[in-house]
């Protein structure tokens, strides 16, 4: 069957190339140029960081969070980068560059706070997704599935009356934003943001990850391929803040069962172990804590769903 014609021509890379993309600052360029070389270590990425003094305190107040509970403060970056890793901290550093990057549009019910808690919601997420999946570093899926939504602010800002229009479509979650973007134009918030990753130079898998999140057709084989795209895709089936009932439960529980095996957490624990995270991880980058936890909206919408008639 033919897909339909896209209702509105919007050349995408026109309109990315319009908004004049924002430079990601000199650290954080940095930092990823260092991890295409394996022989570089701490001493190395922590030039960078402390050439930065606003990354640096990022950092630490990352470092010394009650997320990681060291049982003593942290006060060079070098050990810190020791301590948690390179990945991790590369992937915070990216995270906090781009945060810092993203315009805040006024575009009808947008809400950039509740985007951000979204998107640490599902990278954290995404992190323990990819654990259970038999990933031994899951810290790929952390940063992708943290910024898998980094193109919607930059849409809305250069869209803005097409976004009003399609955020209220959503009716709360009950329609995704990629599907009505779909049916738009015929392109995505998933295909911008891995155009961004590409024009940023950041790494190809990362690109495609992000680019692919929407794509939740995926789940139909189990768990093969790439797991840290499935991790994220499953991630991108998580309750939005802005809304208060979880359309998308039940395909998010079904999934999460083809992809995992009997010994695996069950949701109600996945989604506890990600609240708690948040909790932990929020204040660090001082974002407000979501009106409902995904626990609670997991409770609710798992009680619609047995009380629906068969």
């Amino acid at each position: 069957m033919s897909t339909p014609a896209p209702q509105k021509q919007v050349d995408l890379s026109k309109i990315l190339g319009g908004a004049q993309l924002p430079a990601l600052p000199q650290s954080a360029i940095k930092l990823l140029e260092l991890s295409q070389d394996p022989d570089n270590g701490p001493a190395e990425f922590a030039v960078p960081i402390e050439a930065d003094p606003g990354l640096t305190g990022q950092v630490l107040r990352f470092v010394n969070s009650s997320y990681f509970g060291f049982a003593r403060e942290i006060s060079s970056i070098k050990l810190a980068i020791t301590l948690v890793g390179i990945r991790t901290i590369k992937n915070f550093a990216l995270w906090s560059a781009v945060f810092s990057l993203m315009p805040n549009p006024k575009c009808g019910p947008f809400d950039l706070k509740k985007l951000w808690q979204d998107s640490l919601r599902r990278g954290l997420f995404s992190r323990a997704m990819g654990k259970v999946l038999g990933l031994k570093e899951a810290e790929e899926a952390f940063a992708a599935g943290l910024l898998q939504d980094m193109a919607v602010p930059l849409l809305a800002k250069e869209l803005a009356a097409d976004y009003v229009d399609l955020l209220q479509r959503r009716e709360g979650g009950q329609h995704r934003l990629s599907e009505l973007e779909q049916q738009r134009f015929g392109w995505t918030h998933a295909e911008a943001a891995g155009i961004m990753a590409r024009k940023w130079n950041l790494p190809a898998e990362f690109a495609e990850i992000v680019e692919g999140h929407a794509a939740t057709s995926a789940f139909s084989g189990g768990a093969k391929g790439n797991l840290n795209k499935l991790a994220v895709q499953l991630s991108s089936l998580l309750p939005s803040a802005a809304d208060d009932t979880w359309t998308d439960c039940g395909a998010f529980e079904q999934a999460y069962q083809s992809l995992t095996s009997s010994g695996s957490p069950s949701v109600a624990q996945m989604l506890e172990q990600t609240d708690k995270e948040f909790a932990d991880f929020a204040p660090v980058l001082k974002l407000s804590t979501p009106a409902k936890s995904l626990n609670e909206y997991y409770t609710e919408a798992t009680a619609a769903l047995a009380a629906a008639p068969a």
